[in-house]
């Protein structure tokens, strides 16, 4: 029969922490190599600058005037034109600007 080896405390210390220290390198340089490249820029016609110009007005005087409350309300364009500013807007309260 084998006789199993018997290891002091530090060396059961010095073992979990390298191998910790191996596992936060490995994340560290994983989380490095995968961040994603950015996106160009996508510029926003005049329709929806003007739209989301607006808009911003409508949430500072909200504000201004202590109707603070985050909500605010517009009609909703036709879908499948080209003044559709739908993603515009999403980017806009996302905060992906």
């Amino acid at each position: 029969m084998l006789k199993s080896i018997r290891m002091s405390r530090r060396s059961w210390v010095a073992a979990w922490a390298v191998l910790c220290a191996a596992g936060l390198a490995a994340t560290a340089k994983l989380n490095a190599s995968s961040a994603p490249a950015p996106q160009p820029e996508k510029s926003v016609s005049g329709e929806c600058a003007e739209r989301i110009a607006d808009i911003e007005t409508q949430l500072v005087k909200a504000k201004q005037e202590g109707k603070g409350d985050g909500m605010l309300v517009f009609s909703r364009v036709r879908v499948g034109t080209e003044d559709d500013c739908r993603d515009d807007l999403r980017n806009l309260f996302r905060g992906d600007q």
